[in-house]
């Protein structure tokens, strides 16, 4: 796994550290991003879910040149074993799986540090530059 960078402040105190600016910190859903959308409510369809095509490839891809890989879903503690088994038996390569993310969309993450969203819409793709409107604190 990659080296976190010390950080310090203005007045040189100690900062939580960083990742260098190469590497990215990739957090990635489950249910409906690199396989069909199971609800929580259903959990005997987790074993089985169909895996969307090229998602292994590209997200090992990412995992292979160095960044950081971890899975945030909203499924609940309950469904550890049978994720991370259908992870596994798809050879995901992948750093943590985080859960019980809130349930319901709409998000607005708040946070110190640079943070890019991207929307999964169909398919798995190499990242291009796009300019779009995004909603940021009043100065």
């Amino acid at each position: 796994m990659t080296d976190l960078v010390d950080q310090v402040d203005g007045r040189g105190l100690a900062m939580s550290p960083s990742l260098p600016d190469e590497c990215k910190n990739f957090l990635i859903d489950i249910d409906g991003t690199i396989c069909e959308d199971v609800p929580n409510e259903q959990p005997e369809r987790m074993e089985d879910a169909e895996l969307f095509d090229g998602v292994v490839e590209v997200i090992n891809g990412w995992y292979d040149d160095g960044h950081i890989v971890t899975f945030f879903t909203s499924r609940t503690d309950e469904h550890a074993d049978v994720t991370e088994r259908w992870l596994d038996k798809h050879g995901f390569r992948y750093h943590g799986v985080l859960y019980n993310k809130p349930r319901g969309g709409n998000y607005h993450w708040v946070d110190n540090h640079t943070v890019r969203a991207t929307r999964f819409t169909s398919k798995f793709t190499e990242f291009v530059k796009k300019w779009a409107e995004v909603e940021v604190f009043d100065d």
